[in-house]
């Protein structure tokens, strides 16, 4: 049997973190803030919170209320984050791991809103700067992607015989 990484453990630790703090917030909006009634709720400057529900994928994308697209999209989801969890288990660079961790925490936090609520619950408005109204799960695999498009084809790499 094969031992887990050090660095499979911080993409599955950074994973498990976002899936908490996605989940929880969402959890404590819905139920505590009573966020849908509110609908927007302005904070500061540009941010606000502003209740959408989410049929589709990343922002809005293919938006359908269909009952087949909400899980197609589930287990397109539970794929995801099952790849990302094998590629974790054999990665040797850090950024990677982090990278690989942010999005199957976010691909893992929007998956349970599918089944959960029918729906992904997005809530972060920066009104006019930014148009897309998102979530933290969101923000994970955004970021998330954005290490993994560095770490594959813009970071240095040290050379085998140096």
């Amino acid at each position: 049997m094969r031992r887990i990484s050090r660095l499979a453990l911080v993409a599955y630790a950074l994973a498990l973190a976002v899936v908490v703090a996605d989940q929880s917030l969402k959890y404590w909006l819905l139920t505590y803030f009573h966020l849908p009634d509110r609908v927007t709720t302005p904070l500061i400057g540009p941010l606000s919170l502003t209740m959408v529900w989410n049929h589709g994928v990343s922002f809005g994308v293919f938006n359908s209320d269909a009952e087949w697209t909400r899980w197609a999209l589930t287990a397109f989801s539970a794929g995801v984050a099952a790849i990302l969890a094998v590629w974790a288990a054999r990665t040797e660079q850090a950024i990677l791991a982090v990278a690989l961790g942010l999005i199957m925490g976010g691909a893992l936090g929007n998956m349970i809103d599918r089944v959960r609520l029918g729906a992904v619950a997005d809530f972060i408005n920066f009104g006019h700067w930014f148009p897309w109204v998102f979530n933290v799960a969101d923000a994970a695999i955004n970021v998330g992607s954005a290490l993994l498009i560095w770490d594959l084809f813009l970071a240095p790499r040290k050379r085998a015989g140096a």
